[in-house]
């Protein structure tokens, strides 16, 4: 589900924009709520393919911070900041993520919320994000966020898959 801004260029269309994405995952429900929440699974799957996580900072907890920086195929940095509104185990997340320049100011407010259901040993996913760029260059990251988002999910997957049984 998309949410757009009329505008006459396409990067207008994307200044704010809403997604749902839903995938059950071959895993228990408290080891993909886990891979959410603790700083050394979440910097493995994180962030398109080919990025990295140099910076993975959770304080898993109503209140807490998130901080986690992004690094491209092509070595820039892409940090964004939040705070969890909701923490409820193994169910629920809600969080602000806030992407932010280098100097720290907020380029997209957005809001994240993820539920995770129990399916018979799987579990079943669903992702809410709404972004809202507060910058102008900002609203081409938006254009983008459906994409980021799948490929993070395809990578949590990979990481579900690597771990012990």
């Amino acid at each position: 589900m998309a949410a757009s801004n009329a505008g006459n260029s396409a990067a207008a269309n994307f200044a704010e924009r809403e997604i749902e994405i839903t995938r059950v995952f071959d895993a228990p429900r408290e080891l993909v709520f886990k891979a959410w929440t603790d700083p050394k699974h979440l910097a493995k799957w994180w962030g398109p393919h080919r990025f990295t996580i140099p910076v993975c900072e959770v304080d898993a907890r109503p209140g807490g911070a998130i901080r986690i920086h992004m690094r491209g195929p092509d070595g820039s940095i892409y940090p964004m900041r939040g705070v969890f509104q909701e923490f409820v185990p193994p169910e629920r997340l809600v969080f602000t993520n806030i992407a932010v320049d280098n100097d720290g100011n907020p380029m997209i407010d957005g809001l994240t919320t993820v539920v995770f259901e129990e399916q018979a040993g799987k579990t079943k996913l669903t992702m809410r994000t709404r972004g809202v760029a507060v910058k102008d260059y900002a609203a081409a990251y938006l254009a983008g966020m459906e994409a980021g988002w799948t490929q993070m999910l395809e990578k949590l997957a990979a990481e579900l898959a690597a771990q012990p049984a």
